[in-house]
Formats: structure tokens, C-alpha cells, sequence
């Protein structure tokens, strides 16, 4: 008869280390869940509070009304005044005599006359060469004069005495004729030796070598001791014209027909020189001529300005930079150079309307002098434009600006001055008594409290004051 074992007694048979023991996982992606929606709905209460119920929150209402912030710049009145038309040209300061002073005979160098640097004279001692040599070959020279002056006197003698017999018919005529060419031949060598006595004392007078020119000596190219030739390429020294001194400088060829306009019709045109950094004016003087072709390889016309020069602050082979005043033009619009702005309507500025709105006003401009452009159209005098702020500015933006008492007049001076905040900003300089529809200008450190209808003027890196929590 079989045995049947139940399955469950048979497992309570088993030892009980050999038992297993079934683990049920715990419900918790339900808690998981249940903590996310509480963090999301805490900081929903919070968002809500910080911009609905927040009691001082003007930024808040600003940005549920959908309102920008009023805009604090810098603005300037536009007005009429001068403006030069100046063309800019790099020059060359150029000497208009430069010498160089070379020996016209052999010899030694015994003496110096000059200091190098030293302002010499037309006519002025500069050195010495031993004249001992030419003073010997003057001496052979007058000697030889000597001699061939006796031989012409003996035979024109000889000459007069022929001449005689052969009126008597004592000698032949040809005798005669022979002596005559003799007393040619004597004339021919006295005048030779004459020659040899100048050159002779023209060596003499080349031993003493003077200044050619008024000017400025420059380095002592020869030492004295040194035998010099007229073969040597170096000279002695360099001699410079100092004043009067010319520049020379190109304009375009587009500038010339209105230069030559001027030359013709008004007083000689002036020119300023100013230094290689274009800061520091050295000399003015005037327009002296042009050069009679136009360059073809750079399209430009050569001119020459002079400059008395009397303090000497231009110097030979200078570079300058010319600014060569064609004309003035008189009482004409004009706004100042911050104002200007280039972006896709061209050349515009921010106009101020009624309503201290701005508006891009495009522009068309001339010439610039001065911190000044000439308005040619797009501007009447009046009007006022953004001079400084105008990277925050869109069309339509309110903006504030500095008391009546501070705004400046395109016609009769600079924008508003621009300060600097403590983190580097540019900032428009304000006044301090401020009317109450003015919000005074905000230090970022310090803000000043706002009224609950007005925002404050937020720096780009300083959020709104909160009301309290």
C-alpha cells in the first residue's frame, strides 16, 4: 500500500537553516511622487507671491503689464554753429636746401671750424686743408708767367724793329711775317700761364671751405688729420635748411577741384601740422603750391605747405600729419558725433518726442569738426537726440533725462558728460535736485526708496528692490 506525503509536511520535515524566506517589495514610488508634487506646488505659492502679492513689487506689475522700464540717457538740443571742411594727409617735413659739403681739392684736413649741430651762416668757416701744396705751384705758375711775359715783350721789340727795316727795304717780308706769328705764339703761352696762376690761387681758396647755405650742420662725417679727396662719396658734413621748412603731403584727386576753387578765390589756405600721434599741433602755416600732374598709381596730388619754422620743432624727414583747412562752413545744422548711429536704416538717431519717446530718425550727414557733424537733411534745430544710453534704447521706449538747466545745445557745445559708476558703467551725469516726475540716477550700491507708482532705474546686473517676504 503506497505512503502519500503530504508537500507541506514534507517541508516542515526539513531542517529549518534550509528554510527560504520571501521578501515583498514596499510601495515607494508612490511617496516619490506624492514629494515632487508638494515641491512643485511650494514653489508655484512662492513664484505667485514674489509677483502678484509682493507689496512694493513695481518690476512684478511691470512685467505682468508687459511695460519696459523708463530708460535714463544722455540727450543734447540740436542747434546751428561752424564747421571747418579739414582734409587729413600724411606728411614728410622737407628741407628746401639740403647740402652736402665736399672738398674741391686734395689734401689734408689741418682744421675744423664748426660744432656738429651748431646754425651756421652763408659764408661761415667750416674747415682747412693744408694749402702749403698750392702755395708752391702758385709760385711755379707765377714763374712761369714771368718768363713767357719777357719772351712776348722781346719779340713784339723784334717785331717793331722788322717792321721798320722792311718799310726801308732792308729785309725780306717774310722775315717780318714769321716774327708776327711768334709774337702770337708768346701771347697764347703768357695767357696759359695766366690760367695756371688763377687755378693756382682757386686752389688756395678751396683750402678754406665755407657754409654755402644758412642752415643747421649736422654729424662731422671727416676727422681733421684726414687726407680728403674729390673722389670721397661722404663729403664733410651735411648742411640743412631749417626755416623757412616746407611738408610735403597728398590729398585724393576727388579734393582737388574744390582746393583749387579756394586758391584761386580766397587768401592762401592754411595748414596745421600735427605730430606722428596726431595730438600735438607743432607749426601753421600755409598752402604753397601743387604739383602740375596727379599720380596715377595712387590717384593723388602732391602739395607744399611752408612753415616759418622759428622754434625749429619741425624737422627734415619727419612724418606729420597735415590738416589742410579748405573751408568753413557758416551757421549750419549740426549734431554731435555720439549721436550718430549706423545700423539697418542706414545713418539714424534716437529722437526725443513729446511724450520723451524715442524714435529712430534716419539722417544724411557731411562733414565732421569738432565733436560736430553737418546735418544736410533729417534734422531741424530744437529737436532733441540720445547722446549717451543708446544701447538700451528700442523705438517707442520712455526715457528720462537730465533737468532743462543741464541738457547742452548741439550749436553751442559737448553733450552730456558721462560718469562712470562703481562697476564700470557709463552713466549719464544728472543733477541732484530732481522734479517729481524725474527719478533721480541710482548709485548699483546704493538705491534710492521708489514711490509705489514709479520703478527705479535697474543696472543690467541689479534686480528690482523686493517687498519683504
Amino acid at each position: 500500500m503506497d505512503e502519500r506525503v503530504d508537500p507541506k509536511e514534507a517541508d516542515a520535515r526539513q531542517e529549518p537553516g534550509l528554510r527560504e524566506t520571501q521578501v515583498v517589495p514596499r510601495p515607494r514610488l508612490r511617496g516619490r511622487i506624492i514629494l515632487g508634487l508638494l515641491v512643485l506646488a511650494v514653489g508655484a505659492g512662492l513664484y505667485w507671491w514674489m509677483h502678484h502679492a509682493a507689496p512694493s513689487g513695481g518690476a512684478g506689475r511691470h512685467a505682468q503689464a508687459g511695460q519696459t522700464p523708463t530708460q535714463p540717457v544722455g540727450a543734447a538740443t540740436i542747434g546751428k554753429g561752424d564747421i571747418r571742411v579739414i582734409i587729413n594727409a600724411l606728411g614728410t617735413v622737407t628741407s628746401l636746401d639740403t647740402v652736402t659739403v665736399f672738398t674741391q681739392i686734395n689734401g689734408q684736413i689741418v682744421k675744423v671750424g664748426f660744432k656738429e649741430g651748431q646754425t651756421v651762416k652763408k659764408g661761415d668757416f667750416l674747415a682747412q686743408i693744408d694749402p702749403r701744396p698750392y702755395e708752391v705751384a702758385l709760385d711755379q705758375a707765377l714763374g712761369n708767367l714771368k718768363q713767357q711775359q719777357g719772351l712776348l715783350e722781346q719779340a713784339k721789340s723784334d717785331l717793331l724793329r722788322y717792321e721798320t727795316l722792311s718799310r726801308q727795304n732792308s729785309i725780306a717780308q717774310q722775315q717780318v711775317s714769321d716774327q708776327r706769328f711768334l709774337v702770337q705764339q708768346y701771347t697764347g703761352t703768357v695767357k696759359s700761364d695766366q690760367a695756371a696762376v688763377d687755378n693756382a690761387k682757386l686752389n688756395l681758396v678751396y683750402c678754406h671751405i665755407t657754409s654755402p647755405i644758412d642752415g643747421v650742420v649736422g654729424l662731422r662725417l671727416v676727422d681733421p688729420g684726414n687726407f680728403i679727396q674729390t673722389s670721397n662719396t661722404t663729403g664733410i658734413v651735411v648742411i640743412t635748411q631749417m626755416q623757412p621748412i616746407s611738408v610735403l603731403f597728398s590729398v585724393p584727386q576727388q579734393d582737388v577741384p574744390e582746393i583749387v576753387k579756394q586758391m584761386r578765390s580766397d587768401p592762401p589756405l592754411s595748414v596745421a601740422a600735427y605730430d606722428q600721434a596726431n595730438v600735438n599741433l607743432l607749426a601753421t602755416g600755409t598752402l604753397a603750391t601743387l604739383n602740375n600732374q596727379i599720380d596715377t598709381t595712387t590717384g593723388t596730388l602732391s602739395m607744399r605747405a611752408m612753415f616759418d619754422n622759428p622754434d625749429e620743432r619741425l624737422y627734415p624727414n619727419e612724418f606729420v600729419n597735415a590738416r589742410l583747412l579748405v573751408k568753413t562752413l557758416k551757421d549750419v545744422v549740426r549734431v554731435p558725433v555720439p549721436a550718430v548711429q549706423h545700423g539697418a536704416p542706414g545713418t539714424f538717431v534716437w529722437v526725443i518726442g513729446a511724450n520723451s519717446t524715442v524714435s529712430a530718425q534716419p539722417v544724411k550727414l557731411g562733414p565732421t569738426d569738432n565733436g560736430y557733424e553737418e546735418v544736410l537733411s533729417g534734422l531741424q534745430p530744437g529737436q532733441r537726440v540720445v547722446t549717451d544710453g543708446t544701447d538700451r534704447l528700442a523705438a517707442g521706449v520712455k526715457v528720462t533725462m537730465p533737468a532743462p538747466n543741464q541738457n547742452q545745445t548741439a550749436g553751442s557745445g559737448a553733450g552730456t558728460r558721462p560718469v562712470r559708476t562703481a562697476h564700470g558703467r557709463r552713466a549719464t551725469a544728472r543733477p541732484t535736485a530732481q522734479s517729481p516726475n524725474q527719478p533721480a540716477a541710482q548709485s548699483p550700491a546704493q538705491p534710492a526708496a521708489q514711490s509705489p507708482n514709479q520703478p527705479a532705474a535697474q543696472s543690467p546686473s541689479q534686480p528690482a528692490a523686493q517687498g519683504p517676504k
